[in-house]
C-alpha cells in the first residue's frame, strides 16, 4: 500500500454552480480545459467536448469572438455532457447572447468592458440565468492606471485589477464569482493567489496562462498549481498547454491526485528504463495506460496501483505494493500482484493476457 498524504486544510470560499458542477465550498477541486477550435464549427466543438468529458474534464470553456461563435452555442450547450463556460472579450452583447443560449458561466473581465452600465447588463442576465461570472485577469488585461500606479509590480497589478473588477460586480449585489489571477511566471501567479485568497471570500479558479508547450508547460503549471493547492488554495483548475487539451485535463488529475486532493483514477508506476530495458517500454507503457483509462471511466472510484516494468530482475521488487503489474523481458513477461509473480507468459499476447488480468482485478478491488 502507497504511503497516505497528509490532510489539507481547504480555504474556504463561497460556492457557486456551474451546471452541474458545484464550484468552491468543500466540492471537490474540478478541472477544466478549452476547446481549441473555432466553436463556430459546431459538429466539431460536440466530438472535442465528448472526447475531453471522456478524459475526465468536468467543465468547458468556448471562445465567443463573435455573434456567429455566440449563435453556436444554441446548438453545442444542448449536446454538451459537461457544463459550458463562454469566453468573453470587449463586447458585452457576446455575454448575453451567450446566456441566452443556453452557457452554464461567464468568463469575462469587467475592466474591458468600456460602460458600467454594460457591466450591469450582463450582471443582470447572468442574475435571471443563475449563472456564476468568473473576473479572469492575466497579465495582458490589467488597467493602465494600476500599471501606472503599481509599475514593475506585477503580483499587486493582478490582485488590484481583479478586486477592482470584483467590486464592480458587488455594486451591483452580484456575488456568484469565481476569481483568476494568472501569470506565465509560476512563482509571480503562486504570490498573486496567496494574496488574493487573503482578500475575498471567492472560489479561485488557478492557472498558469500561455504556459508554454507540453514539457515546459507541465513543469511550470505542476510546480506553481501543486504549491498553492497544497496550501488549501484554488476550487478549480487549468493547465494550459500547448498542446493538445486531452493532455491537460490528464496533467489536471494528475496534479490533484499528487497531492492528494483527488482519490479517482489509478496510479501509474513506471521505470525510467536503463541498459537492462530489452523491451519497447514506452509502448508498453502507452498500451497499459490505455487500458487503465478505459476502467478508470468506468470503475472511478476503485483506483488500483498499476506497475510496468522494463525489465524483471528487480520490477516486481520495487514495485512491491502495486496492485497488478507486468514485467516484460526478451520472449517473456511476467504479470505480478504485489511481489507476488502470478504468471509467465510469451511475449506475443502478453498484453492481452494482463488486460484480462486487470480486469480481474478492478473486479476483485471493486467487491471489496
Amino acid at each position: 500500500m502507497s504511503c497516505a498524504s497528509p490532510k489539507i486544510k481547504r480555504r474556504v470560499s463561497r460556492p457557486v454552480q456551474v451546471g452541474s458542477v458545484t464550484v468552491g465550498g468543500d466540492a471537490p477541486v474540478s478541472v477544466q480545459s478549452m476547446l481549441m477550435n473555432d466553436t463556430c464549427d459546431i459538429e466539431e466543438s460536440v466530438n472535442q467536448i465528448q472526447r475531453l468529458a471522456d478524459a475526465g474534464c468536468e467543465i468547458i470553456r468556448l471562445a465567443v469572438p463573435d455573434k456567429e461563435a455566440g449563435e453556436a452555442l444554441k446548438s453545442i450547450v444542448p449536446r454538451s455532457p459537461i457544463p459550458v463556460v463562454a469566453d468573453i472579450h470587449f463586447d458585452y452583447r457576446l455575454a448575453l447572447q451567450a446566456a441566452d443560449n443556453g452557457v452554464h458561466g461567464l468568463r469575462v473581465n469587467p475592466g474591458n468592458i468600456s460602460s458600467k452600465d454594460y457591466i450591469r447588463e450582463i450582471v443582470r442576465k447572468a442574475k435571471e440565468r443563475q449563472l456564476p461570472i468568473r473576473v479572469g485577469v492575466n497579465g495582458g488585461s490589467v488597467e493602465k492606471p494600476i500599471k501606472e500606479k503599481f509599475p514593475n509590480d506585477l503580483v499587486t497589478q493582478l490582485v488590484e485589477s481583479a478586486l477592482l473588477n470584483v467590486r464592480l460586480l458587488e455594486e451591483e449585489d452580484f456575488q456568484d464569482i469565481v476569481i483568476s489571477v494568472k501569470a506565465s511566471d509560476p512563482m509571480l501567479a503562486v504570490d498573486a493567489y496567496r494574496s488574493i485568497a487573503t482578500k475575498t471570500p471567492y472560489a479561485l479558479h488557478l492557472g498558469v496562462t500561455e504556459a508554454g508547450t507540453l514539457k515546459r508547460g507541465l513543469v511550470k503549471s505542476s510546480i506553481a498549481l501543486g504549491m498553492l493547492l497544497s496550501e488549501g488554495i484554488g476550487d478549480t483548475i487549468r493547465v494550459s498547454l500547448t498542446a493538445d487539451s486531452i493532455e491537460e485535463v490528464f496533467a489536471g488529475h494528475e496534479i490533484l491526485r499528487s497531492v492528494g486532493l483527488s482519490k479517482q483514477g489509478s496510479n501509474l508506476i513506471s521505470c525510467p528504463s536503463c541498459g537492462r530495458c530489452e523491451v519497447d517500454l514506452y509502448s508498453m507503457v502507452s498500451d497499459v495506460e490505455g487500458m487503465m483509462a478505459k476502467y478508470d471511466k468506468e470503475n472511478p472510484n476503485t483506483p488500483l496501483d498499476v506497475a510496468v516494468m522494463g525489465c524483471f530482475v528487480n520490477g516486481p521488487g520495487e514495485c512491491g505494493h502495486a496492485d497488478i503489474g507486468i514485467a516484460g523481458g526478451r520472449g517473456q513477461y511476467y504479470i505480478f500482484k504485489g511481489e507476488e509473480k502470478v504468471t509467465r507468459v510469451a511475449e506475443e499476447g502478453a498484453l492481452d493476457v494482463f488486460r484480462t488480468e486487470l480486469e480481474k482485478t478492478y473486479l476483485e478491488k471493486k467487491g471489496t
